[in-house]
């Protein structure tokens, strides 16, 4: 795993041991069950989830080196289904000569289905140990034959802590890194390098390379790192990960009543570019859902934020959006409009189509008045209260179902207050 002459630093610092890894304690510390595997040369196919540069590529190389296997590498980007072949064909020539084949495959989520069964004979007989490396979730991109082949590990973001031993190797290395060069960091320095990662080590290790060669002394400042690390951004896929993951924080932060950190993740999510009127449509639909008629006008900010947001556009349409989404997380919340409804929609598919009680039938002809078509309705509006307290409206066979129990939240409680009392006079 060594590294050529004039490689970049983050292929240079790829860590030769399992002890080198930073982060991924959870699967990497003594005792954990893949790092005993890989350890002990006993590697088995497995599924490496995590963001990007968090260590996949260098595990897979890991496994492979402890087994003194060959690592054969494919990128799905670039490979189809007769590059999988020959691949297949020359590890089968490897196994039957007694040599173990570890089959890296990077972005594996990119092979489709029939590119995901053309190697899945050679996982199952033992001719390759499959890694795959993805970014997005294995449930959602690899088919299932495949997952009950391999196991799941989920490799996380590298904190703060993992970045800052990994920076302290580099500047320290004299045979891989940049100990040679004499190179400190200001603290105002280190701690922009750390926050531009972003939980990336490659990312760290690139801007540190780059800080480096612009750093006119020996020390690298802020400044430095400043120049060093512009254009970078924050982790969002547009349509991944982290884009639902986003979003589910946005919408359960304004579920919760937290403005604040709802303004957190609406600000991410339009930091790394997802479309504001995505974002304007899901604030419509929280009204419902999760606002209802506790607040009914919170369907109206959020609907007129959208509709602002068309005319202003970006930047200046973004405060809407924050004012829109402030204002949902500070109302009071109600589910119970949404939860009433799903509850008719399941009794529409399970009874099917129940007869309309002959009362509420208009009757336009006297054939049908004959029949007894609207017969014996009345008029809510000539009745107190507007309240003709006695009639059926259900049909026969859910006579006395609820689905709309109001809450004690907001205008709801006025509103069951009033439901109360009405439904006391069927009594």
């Amino acid at each position: 795993m060594t590294a050529a002459v004039g490689a970049p630093l983050g292929e240079r610092m790829r860590p030769r041991s399992i002890d080198e890894m930073a982060g991924q304690g959870h699967l990497l510390d003594p005792g954990r069950a893949l790092a005993e595997s890989v350890a002990a040369g006993r590697p088995h196919s497995m599924i490496l989830w995590g963001p990007p540069g968090s260590g996949k590529t260098t595990l897979a190389r890991l496994v492979a080196d402890h087994a003194q296997a060959r690592l054969l590498t494919l990128s799905a980007v670039a490979a189809g289904v007769k590059e999988i072949r020959a691949a297949m064909a020359e590890a089968s020539e490897r196994w039957q000569a007694g040599w173990l084949t570890v089959l890296f495959i990077d972005e594996v989520h990119r092979f489709n289905k029939a590119q995901q069964d053309a190697f899945l004979p050679y996982v199952e007989d033992g001719t390759v140990v499959l890694v795959g490396a993805t970014t997005e979730n294995p449930s959602f991109e690899l088919n299932k034959a495949l997952l009950s082949r391999a196991r799941v590990y989920r490799l996380r973001a590298l904190d703060e802590e993992a970045l800052g031993a990994l920076l302290d190797r580099a500047l320290a290395d004299a045979e891989r890194g940049l100990g040679g060069l004499g190179l400190t960091v200001s603290d105002e320095g280190r701690a922009l390098l750390l926050r531009a990662a972003d939980g990336d080590a490659r990312r760290l290790l690139s801007a540190l390379e780059i800080a480096a060669d612009l750093a006119g002394g020996r020390v690298i400042d802020a400044d430095t790192v400043a120049e060093a690390v512009t254009g970078g951004a924050r982790r969002f896929d547009k349509g991944g990960d982290d884009f639902y993951d986003q979003i589910s924080a946005l919408h359960k932060a304004i579920r919760g009543s937290d403005p604040d950190a709802t303004l957190y993740w609406l600000a991410r999510m339009l930091d790394g570019g997802c479309e504001p009127l995505y974002i304007a449509r899901r604030l419509i639909r929280v009204a419902s859902e999760d606002i209802g008629n506790a607040d009914p006008r919170a369907l109206q900010v959020a609907t007129s934020a959208a509709e602002a947001y068309e005319r202003l556009g970006s930047p200046e349409g973004d405060l809407v959006l924050a004012q829109a989404a402030a204002y949902e997380a500070s109302a009071p919340k109600s589910n119970r409009v949404y939860t009433a409804w799903q509850a008719a929609e399941r009794d529409v598919q399970h009874h099917g189509s129940l007869e309309v009680p002959l009362h509420l039938r208009n009757a336009p002809t006297g054939m049908m008045q004959a029949q007894g078509f609207g017969s014996g309705y009345r008029y809510p509006h000539d009745e107190p209260e507007a309240y003709a307290a006695g009639v059926q409206y259900m049909p026969d066979a859910l006579v006395g179902t609820r689905y709309y129990e109001p809450s004690d939240r907001g205008l709801e409680q006025r509103i069951a207050e009033r439901l109360r009392r009405l439904r006391a006079r069927e009594r």
